[in-house]
Protein backbone atom coordinates (compact mmCIF):
# COMPACT_ATOMS: atom_id res chain seq x y z
CA UNK A 1 0.00 0.00 0.00
CA UNK A 2 1.19 3.43 -0.91
CA UNK A 3 2.99 5.18 2.07
CA UNK A 4 1.51 8.84 2.88
CA UNK A 5 2.92 11.59 4.89
CA UNK A 6 2.08 14.84 6.01
CA UNK A 7 4.55 17.76 5.87
CA UNK A 8 4.87 21.69 5.28
CA UNK A 9 2.63 23.00 7.57
CA UNK A 10 1.19 26.51 8.93
CA UNK A 11 -0.85 27.83 11.33
CA UNK A 12 -2.60 31.48 11.57
CA UNK A 13 -4.20 31.93 15.23
CA UNK A 14 -3.87 34.28 18.36
CA UNK A 15 -0.59 32.60 19.48
CA UNK A 16 1.31 33.70 16.21
CA UNK A 17 1.14 33.79 12.60
CA UNK A 18 3.27 30.61 11.41
CA UNK A 19 3.57 27.24 13.23
CA UNK A 20 6.93 27.52 15.09
CA UNK A 21 5.54 31.01 16.78
CA UNK A 22 2.38 28.92 17.94
CA UNK A 23 4.15 25.59 19.14
CA UNK A 24 6.63 27.64 21.09
CA UNK A 25 4.09 29.53 23.03
CA UNK A 26 2.37 26.29 23.91
CA UNK A 27 5.76 25.09 24.64
CA UNK A 28 5.69 28.42 27.06
CA UNK A 29 2.07 27.45 28.32
CA UNK A 30 0.82 31.10 27.19
CA UNK A 31 -2.94 30.68 26.36
CA UNK A 32 -4.26 32.52 23.15
CA UNK A 33 -7.80 32.92 25.10
CA UNK A 34 -9.33 36.30 26.02
CA UNK A 35 -12.05 37.54 27.90
CA UNK A 36 -15.11 39.18 26.22
CA UNK A 37 -17.96 41.02 28.09
CA UNK A 38 -19.74 42.40 25.28
CA UNK A 39 -23.73 42.24 25.79
CA UNK A 40 -23.91 43.23 22.00
CA UNK A 41 -23.17 39.85 21.40
CA UNK A 42 -24.08 37.50 24.62
CA UNK A 43 -25.56 38.88 27.78
CA UNK A 44 -22.61 36.99 29.90
CA UNK A 45 -19.03 37.47 29.33
CA UNK A 46 -17.22 34.35 27.42
CA UNK A 47 -13.54 33.48 26.90
CA UNK A 48 -12.64 32.82 23.02
CA UNK A 49 -9.23 33.44 20.96
CA UNK A 50 -8.97 35.83 17.73
CA UNK A 51 -7.26 35.86 15.04
CA UNK A 52 -6.01 39.93 15.34
CA UNK A 53 -8.15 41.80 12.21
CA UNK A 54 -5.05 44.12 11.26
CA UNK A 55 -2.29 41.55 11.39
CA UNK A 56 -4.46 39.31 8.79
CA UNK A 57 -5.30 42.12 6.42
CA UNK A 58 -2.03 43.17 7.07
CA UNK A 59 -0.65 39.62 5.86
CA UNK A 60 -3.22 39.10 3.27
CA UNK A 61 -2.08 41.99 1.45
CA UNK A 62 1.18 40.78 0.66
CA UNK A 63 -0.48 38.59 -1.55
CA UNK A 64 -1.65 41.03 -4.09
CA UNK A 65 -5.45 40.21 -4.25
CA UNK A 66 -6.80 40.61 -6.78
CA UNK A 67 -10.91 41.30 -5.74
CA UNK A 68 -12.80 41.19 -2.38
CA UNK A 69 -12.70 38.05 0.08
CA UNK A 70 -14.15 36.99 3.38
CA UNK A 71 -12.62 36.91 6.21
CA UNK A 72 -12.15 33.42 6.60
CA UNK A 73 -11.15 33.56 2.82
CA UNK A 74 -8.09 35.92 3.89
CA UNK A 75 -7.70 33.44 7.19
CA UNK A 76 -7.68 30.44 4.68
CA UNK A 77 -5.48 31.67 1.32
CA UNK A 78 -2.68 33.30 3.95
CA UNK A 79 -2.22 30.22 6.01
CA UNK A 80 -2.13 27.64 2.35
CA UNK A 81 0.22 30.46 0.52
CA UNK A 82 3.33 29.44 2.85
CA UNK A 83 2.35 26.15 2.39
CA UNK A 84 2.22 25.61 -1.17
CA UNK A 85 5.22 28.49 -0.94
CA UNK A 86 7.43 25.71 1.29
CA UNK A 87 6.38 22.49 -0.67
CA UNK A 88 7.67 24.24 -4.35
CA UNK A 89 5.14 21.32 -5.92
CA UNK A 90 3.52 22.86 -9.27
CA UNK A 91 -0.51 22.54 -8.97
CA UNK A 92 -0.81 20.40 -11.90
CA UNK A 93 -3.70 18.30 -12.17
CA UNK A 94 -2.30 15.51 -9.82
CA UNK A 95 -2.57 17.69 -6.90
CA UNK A 96 -5.92 18.18 -4.68
CA UNK A 97 -7.15 20.74 -2.55
CA UNK A 98 -9.72 20.06 0.82
CA UNK A 99 -11.58 22.99 2.36
CA UNK A 100 -12.49 21.94 5.99
CA UNK A 101 -14.41 23.93 7.85
CA UNK A 102 -17.89 23.63 9.93
CA UNK A 103 -19.80 27.06 9.28
CA UNK A 104 -17.92 28.58 5.77
CA UNK A 105 -18.51 31.80 5.35
CA UNK A 106 -21.61 31.85 7.71
CA UNK A 107 -21.11 35.91 8.40
CA UNK A 108 -22.40 36.58 4.87
CA UNK A 109 -25.71 35.54 5.78
CA UNK A 110 -25.39 38.54 8.33
CA UNK A 111 -27.70 41.42 7.76
CA UNK A 112 -25.09 43.97 7.19
CA UNK A 113 -22.45 42.32 5.59
CA UNK A 114 -20.90 43.37 2.42
CA UNK A 115 -20.39 40.18 0.77
CA UNK A 116 -23.42 38.82 -1.35
CA UNK A 117 -25.18 35.80 0.59
CA UNK A 118 -24.28 33.17 -2.11
CA UNK A 119 -20.47 33.24 -0.95
CA UNK A 120 -22.62 31.42 2.35
CA UNK A 121 -22.40 28.22 -0.09
CA UNK A 122 -19.54 25.95 0.63
CA UNK A 123 -18.72 25.27 -2.96
CA UNK A 124 -18.37 29.12 -3.09
CA UNK A 125 -15.68 28.92 -0.35
CA UNK A 126 -13.89 26.85 -2.71
CA UNK A 127 -13.64 28.03 -5.81
CA UNK A 128 -12.88 31.07 -3.81
CA UNK A 129 -9.43 29.09 -2.75
CA UNK A 130 -9.14 27.34 -5.67
CA UNK A 131 -9.22 30.25 -7.98
CA UNK A 132 -6.95 32.27 -6.01
CA UNK A 133 -3.99 29.53 -6.14
CA UNK A 134 -5.00 28.51 -9.75
CA UNK A 135 -5.23 25.24 -8.53
CA UNK A 136 -6.31 22.71 -11.45
CA UNK A 137 -8.88 20.47 -9.64
CA UNK A 138 -12.09 21.68 -8.08
CA UNK A 139 -11.94 22.10 -4.44
CA UNK A 140 -13.77 19.37 -1.70
CA UNK A 141 -14.93 20.61 0.90
CA UNK A 142 -15.23 18.33 4.11
CA UNK A 143 -17.37 19.73 6.51
CA UNK A 144 -18.63 17.10 9.16
CA UNK A 145 -19.28 19.38 12.23
CA UNK A 146 -15.82 19.46 14.65
CA UNK A 147 -14.15 16.44 13.03
CA UNK A 148 -13.97 18.10 9.73
CA UNK A 149 -9.81 18.74 10.39
CA UNK A 150 -8.38 15.76 11.21
CA UNK A 151 -11.49 13.79 8.70
CA UNK A 152 -10.34 16.06 5.84
CA UNK A 153 -6.38 13.83 6.13
CA UNK A 154 -8.15 10.89 6.33
CA UNK A 155 -9.80 12.19 3.28
CA UNK A 156 -6.63 13.21 1.66
CA UNK A 157 -5.03 9.55 2.18
CA UNK A 158 -7.63 7.57 0.90
CA UNK A 159 -7.40 9.81 -2.23
CA UNK A 160 -3.71 9.49 -2.78
CA UNK A 161 -3.66 5.74 -2.05
CA UNK A 162 -6.37 5.38 -4.88
CA UNK A 163 -4.49 6.87 -7.45
CA UNK A 164 -6.31 10.05 -7.42
CA UNK A 165 -3.63 12.75 -6.26
CA UNK A 166 -0.04 12.22 -6.10
CA UNK A 167 -0.17 15.43 -3.61
CA UNK A 168 -3.20 16.82 -1.50
CA UNK A 169 -3.37 20.47 0.25
CA UNK A 170 -5.69 20.98 2.86
CA UNK A 171 -6.60 24.63 4.75
CA UNK A 172 -8.93 24.50 7.03
CA UNK A 173 -10.93 27.04 9.63
CA UNK A 174 -14.07 28.50 10.84
CA UNK A 175 -14.10 31.90 11.69
CA UNK A 176 -16.37 33.54 15.12
CA UNK A 177 -19.53 34.68 14.63
CA UNK A 178 -22.41 35.94 16.53
CA UNK A 179 -24.76 33.08 14.97
CA UNK A 180 -21.57 30.68 16.43
CA UNK A 181 -21.85 32.04 19.59
CA UNK A 182 -25.56 32.48 20.43
CA UNK A 183 -26.05 28.60 19.03
CA UNK A 184 -23.32 27.51 21.31
CA UNK A 185 -25.21 29.48 24.42
CA UNK A 186 -28.43 28.17 23.93
CA UNK A 187 -26.73 25.05 24.66
CA UNK A 188 -25.81 26.09 27.95
CA UNK A 189 -22.32 25.47 27.16
CA UNK A 190 -20.18 28.14 26.71
CA UNK A 191 -17.94 28.89 29.66
CA UNK A 192 -17.84 32.06 31.56
CA UNK A 193 -13.95 31.02 32.53
CA UNK A 194 -10.58 29.37 30.27
CA UNK A 195 -11.94 25.58 29.94
CA UNK A 196 -10.85 23.03 31.48
CA UNK A 197 -10.80 20.13 29.97
CA UNK A 198 -10.89 16.43 31.93
CA UNK A 199 -10.99 18.74 35.15
CA UNK A 200 -14.07 17.91 37.84
CA UNK A 201 -14.72 22.12 37.57
CA UNK A 202 -14.98 22.52 33.97
CA UNK A 203 -17.93 24.64 33.09
CA UNK A 204 -18.01 24.30 29.60
CA UNK A 205 -16.45 25.38 25.99
CA UNK A 206 -14.73 28.04 24.62
CA UNK A 207 -14.76 28.83 21.08
CA UNK A 208 -11.40 29.54 18.91
CA UNK A 209 -10.94 31.15 15.28
CA UNK A 210 -7.88 29.73 13.67
CA UNK A 211 -6.77 28.89 10.10
CA UNK A 212 -4.50 25.74 9.06
CA UNK A 213 -3.21 24.01 6.59
CA UNK A 214 -0.72 21.18 5.32
CA UNK A 215 0.29 19.07 2.82
CA UNK A 216 -0.19 15.50 2.52
CA UNK A 217 1.89 13.81 -0.26
CA UNK A 218 3.60 10.00 -1.42
CA UNK A 219 6.43 11.67 -2.17
CA UNK A 220 9.02 10.61 0.79
CA UNK A 221 11.57 13.05 -1.30
CA UNK A 222 9.61 16.36 0.03
CA UNK A 223 8.85 16.08 3.40
CA UNK A 224 9.56 19.17 6.04
CA UNK A 225 11.76 18.29 9.22
CA UNK A 226 8.22 18.02 11.06
CA UNK A 227 6.99 15.29 8.67
CA UNK A 228 4.88 12.33 9.71
CA UNK A 229 3.34 9.47 8.18
CA UNK A 230 -0.45 8.04 8.55
CA UNK A 231 -0.49 4.52 10.02
CA UNK A 232 -3.82 4.23 10.07
CA UNK A 233 -7.18 6.35 10.43
CA UNK A 234 -10.87 5.51 10.97
CA UNK A 235 -14.37 7.22 11.24
CA UNK A 236 -17.90 6.31 12.95
CA UNK A 237 -20.76 7.93 13.44
CA UNK A 238 -22.42 6.80 16.08
CA UNK A 239 -26.03 7.93 15.63
CA UNK A 240 -27.19 9.00 18.83
CA UNK A 241 -28.03 12.40 19.08
CA UNK A 242 -27.70 16.12 17.03
CA UNK A 243 -25.62 16.99 19.70
CA UNK A 244 -24.74 14.41 22.73
CA UNK A 245 -22.30 11.59 22.15
CA UNK A 246 -22.66 8.19 22.66
CA UNK A 247 -22.56 7.81 26.50
CA UNK A 248 -20.28 4.51 25.57
CA UNK A 249 -17.90 5.94 23.91
CA UNK A 250 -19.12 3.65 20.67
CA UNK A 251 -18.44 6.27 17.56
CA UNK A 252 -14.90 6.56 18.85
CA UNK A 253 -13.93 3.70 19.79
CA UNK A 254 -14.65 2.04 16.64
CA UNK A 255 -12.84 4.91 15.24
CA UNK A 256 -9.72 3.93 16.72
CA UNK A 257 -10.36 0.37 16.71
CA UNK A 258 -10.07 0.56 12.76
CA UNK A 259 -7.60 2.71 13.01
CA UNK A 260 -5.27 1.08 15.17
CA UNK A 261 -5.80 -2.27 12.52
CA UNK A 262 -5.18 -0.69 9.60
CA UNK A 263 -2.14 0.78 11.46
CA UNK A 264 -0.87 -3.15 13.02
CA UNK A 265 -0.04 -1.60 15.88
CA UNK A 266 -0.99 -1.90 19.54
CA UNK A 267 -2.30 0.41 22.32
CA UNK A 268 0.87 0.21 24.66
CA UNK A 269 2.99 1.53 21.08
CA UNK A 270 1.17 4.88 21.50
CA UNK A 271 3.27 7.63 23.36
CA UNK A 272 0.41 10.22 23.33
CA UNK A 273 -3.02 11.25 22.72
CA UNK A 274 -4.07 14.53 21.11
CA UNK A 275 -7.96 14.27 22.38
CA UNK A 276 -10.79 16.49 21.37
CA UNK A 277 -11.41 17.50 25.16
CA UNK A 278 -13.99 20.65 24.55
CA UNK A 279 -14.48 20.81 28.25
CA UNK A 280 -18.04 19.77 28.15
CA UNK A 281 -19.67 17.21 30.38
CA UNK A 282 -21.09 14.64 28.05
CA UNK A 283 -17.96 14.81 25.77
CA UNK A 284 -14.74 14.72 28.22
CA UNK A 285 -16.40 11.26 29.63
CA UNK A 286 -17.54 9.61 27.06
CA UNK A 287 -13.86 9.60 25.74
CA UNK A 288 -12.58 8.94 28.99
CA UNK A 289 -14.91 5.87 28.23
CA UNK A 290 -13.98 5.20 24.57
CA UNK A 291 -10.05 5.63 25.75
CA UNK A 292 -10.24 3.31 28.19
CA UNK A 293 -12.74 0.69 26.18
CA UNK A 294 -9.03 0.50 23.95
CA UNK A 295 -6.23 0.06 27.30
CA UNK A 296 -5.37 3.75 26.64
CA UNK A 297 -6.48 5.02 30.27
CA UNK A 298 -2.68 5.33 31.03
CA UNK A 299 -1.30 7.14 27.79
CA UNK A 300 -0.17 10.38 28.03
CA UNK A 301 -3.02 12.73 26.63
CA UNK A 302 -3.54 16.48 26.30
CA UNK A 303 -6.34 18.73 24.74
CA UNK A 304 -5.30 22.10 23.24
CA UNK A 305 -8.70 23.66 23.62
CA UNK A 306 -7.15 25.81 26.83
CA UNK A 307 -4.82 27.27 24.47
CA UNK A 308 -6.92 27.95 21.12
CA UNK A 309 -10.47 27.88 22.40
CA UNK A 310 -12.39 24.72 20.06
CA UNK A 311 -11.67 26.05 16.86
CA UNK A 312 -14.36 23.72 15.39
CA UNK A 313 -13.50 22.61 12.13
CA UNK A 314 -9.88 23.29 12.18
CA UNK A 315 -9.65 22.32 15.53
CA UNK A 316 -8.41 18.25 14.21
CA UNK A 317 -5.72 19.91 11.98
CA UNK A 318 -3.95 22.28 14.13
CA UNK A 319 -4.38 19.73 16.67
CA UNK A 320 -2.74 17.19 14.17
CA UNK A 321 0.57 20.02 13.67
CA UNK A 322 1.21 20.10 17.20
CA UNK A 323 0.90 16.81 17.57
CA UNK A 324 3.56 16.50 14.78
CA UNK A 325 6.10 19.24 16.37
CA UNK A 326 5.90 17.12 19.83
CA UNK A 327 6.91 14.43 17.95
CA UNK A 328 9.83 16.49 16.25
CA UNK A 329 10.36 18.53 19.37
CA UNK A 330 10.23 15.36 21.66
CA UNK A 331 8.07 17.27 24.12
CA UNK A 332 4.84 16.31 25.59
CA UNK A 333 2.91 19.55 26.15
CA UNK A 334 0.92 20.77 29.08
CA UNK A 335 -3.26 20.00 28.67
CA UNK A 336 -4.34 23.74 29.74
CA UNK A 337 -6.42 24.15 32.52
CA UNK A 338 -6.81 20.67 34.08
CA UNK A 339 -6.33 19.88 38.20
CA UNK A 340 -8.40 17.76 39.46
CA UNK A 341 -9.50 14.55 37.13
CA UNK A 342 -13.27 15.48 36.60
CA UNK A 343 -14.34 11.76 34.87
CA UNK A 344 -15.23 8.41 36.13
CA UNK A 345 -12.61 6.58 34.14
CA UNK A 346 -8.84 7.19 34.55
CA UNK A 347 -6.94 9.50 32.23
CA UNK A 348 -3.10 10.60 32.29
CA UNK A 349 -3.57 13.96 31.94
CA UNK A 350 -0.43 15.94 30.93
CA UNK A 351 0.07 18.69 33.46
CA UNK A 352 3.79 19.79 32.75
CA UNK A 353 5.44 20.20 29.89
CA UNK A 354 7.77 17.15 29.46
CA UNK A 355 10.99 15.93 26.93
CA UNK A 356 9.87 12.73 26.02
CA UNK A 357 11.57 10.18 23.80
CA UNK A 358 8.52 9.70 21.60
CA UNK A 359 7.65 8.30 18.16
CA UNK A 360 3.82 7.87 17.21
CA UNK A 361 0.11 9.37 18.63
CA UNK A 362 -3.28 9.17 18.11
CA UNK A 363 -5.33 12.06 17.14
CA UNK A 364 -8.84 11.80 17.76
CA UNK A 365 -11.83 14.25 17.23
CA UNK A 366 -15.69 13.86 17.87
CA UNK A 367 -18.60 16.10 17.13
CA UNK A 368 -22.03 17.16 16.64
CA UNK A 369 -24.58 14.44 14.43
CA UNK A 370 -22.35 11.57 16.31
CA UNK A 371 -19.32 11.84 14.12
CA UNK A 372 -15.95 10.38 15.48
CA UNK A 373 -12.66 10.25 13.37
CA UNK A 374 -9.28 8.83 14.69
CA UNK A 375 -5.67 9.03 13.17
CA UNK A 376 -2.66 7.12 14.13
CA UNK A 377 0.88 9.14 13.02
CA UNK A 378 4.66 8.08 13.04
CA UNK A 379 7.66 10.27 12.74
CA UNK A 380 9.19 10.29 9.93
CA UNK A 381 13.20 11.19 11.15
Amino acid sequence: MTKVYVSHTNIISSLGFNTETVVENIHNEVSGLQRIDDKSILPEPFYTSLIPTEKLQETFKKLNPKGDYTRLEQMMISSLHKVIEASNIELNDRVGLIISTTKGNIDTLDENNPFHKDRAYLSELGNQIKDFFHFKNDAIVVSNACVSGILAVAVAKRYIEQGEYDHVFITSGDVITEFILSGFNSFQALSSEPCKPYDANRKGINIGEVAASVLVTKDANNLAAEAVSILGEGSCNDANHISGPSRTGEGLYRSMQSAFKQAGITAEEVDFISAHGTATMFNDEMEAIAFNRLQLGTTPLNSLKGYFGHSLGASGLVETIVGMHSLKNNTLYKSLGFENLGVTQPLHVITKTTNKHINRFLKTASGFGGCNTAVLFEKTK
